[in-house]
């Protein structure tokens, strides 16, 4: 557990937006130490062991964060952000953020103090939430539109093996793909794996388009996170954190691929429990499954708190049985021959 930890801490404390990739770095990094591995374009990486069947599982999960990216900048050195990705305004009043101009900056959005507020605000035009620099003038010598906000928040622990940070969705995802290319590097495998840490899923499940386009598999699994049960939230539309991973049932996935991994968590005793959904996923599976001529595709969860926020929360527990069911999964060959 401490290593996923590490591992986990260590891709949440970088960003990934747009052209700024010190997390896709990263993880390229430790892809390269187990895998033939190589920047496929500039919306993947891919790692890749070779087994004994040409037969090809890939393994997907996106490495970029929900993010803004600068509209304007006046001359007091306050900016207007718009947003990369789906974010509740509600969160950002107080926000600290890193700008990445020529320079990293930090700044914070606007908050009225609630002494001059009159009454409830709303939060429903994000250009009308600044972001001070504190630079005042200087900030148009260092920053410039078009330059990418990211949020500045430390990962922690909190009780038992929960952690919080921002990026977990789905930072979680690619320390599972890291994880399971540790475990397998230098050992046999029934079927080739490959390993697609893919960018701009949250612009609209780009990266994965192109990854599965290239890699053209037989069959695919993308490993994502999904709503925790919280105050406030129905039972029926999230998972529970610390009861494992969550495995997708959808018109729109493999049913014999879902089906799989549940009878697998069963036999091996993984935590697991079904995630169903309706005609999407909202993941990377839904445009993995319809390119080229098709791909059989699956969809593992991590249940995760606090989703799009800076203060993200999730269980180590639920990683690691994610890299428990799809070590087993893949030892047994997919569905190559179901």
């Amino acid at each position: 557990m401490k290593e996923i930890k590490e591992l986990l801490f260590s891709l949440c404390e970088r960003d990934a937006v747009g052209n700024v990739s010190s997390a896709a770095d990263f993880a390229f990094e430790i892809l390269k130490k187990y895998t033939q591995a190589e920047k496929a374009d500039n919306l993947t990486v891919i790692g890749t062991l070779k087994g004994e069947s040409e037969y090809t599982l890939m393994l997907d999960a996106h490495i970029d964060e929900v993010a803004f990216v600068v509209t304007d900048v006046d001359d007091e050195g306050f900016l207007t952000v718009a947003k990369c990705g789906g974010i509740d305004l509600r969160t950002l009043p107080a926000k600290r953020v890193t700008v990445h101009g020529k320079e990293k900056v930090t700044g914070v959005f606007c908050s009225a103090p609630p002494h001059l507020s009159d009454g409830e605000t709303e939060y429903s035009d994000i250009s009308k939430l600044k972001i001070d620099t504190l630079l005042g003038g200087k900030a148009k010598e260092i920053i410039s539109v078009g330059d990418f906000v990211t949020s500045d928040t430390s990962p922690a622990s909190l009780l038992s093996d929960r952690v919080t940070s921002k990026a977990v969705d789905d930072r979680a995802g690619v320390v599972c793909l890291l994880e399971l290319a540790r475990r397998f590097s230098g050992k046999k495998l029934p079927i080739t794996v490959k390993f697609a840490v893919c960018d701009a899923e949250e612009l609209g499940t780009r990266g994965s388009k192109t990854a599965a386009f290239r890699i053209n598999p037989d069959e695919a699994i993308a490993i994502d996170v999904s709503f925790g049960d919280g105050p406030d939230i129905s039972k029926e539309e999230c998972g529970k954190l610390s009861e494992g991973a969550m495995i997708g049932y959808s018109p729109a996935l493999d049913g014999v691929i879902s089906k799989k991994l549940t009878n697998i968590a069963k036999e091996n005793g993984i935590p697991a429990q079904s995630e169903i959904m309706g005609a999407r996923t909202g993941t990377d599976a839904d445009v993995i499954s319809v390119t080229r001529q098709g791909v059989r595709t699956g969809l593992v969860s991590i249940p995760l708190r606090n989703m799009h926020t800076a203060a993200e929360v999730v269980d180590l527990k639920d990683i690691k049985a994610v890299c428990d069911l799809l070590e087993k999964y893949i030892l047994s060959g997919g569905v190559m021959n179901d």
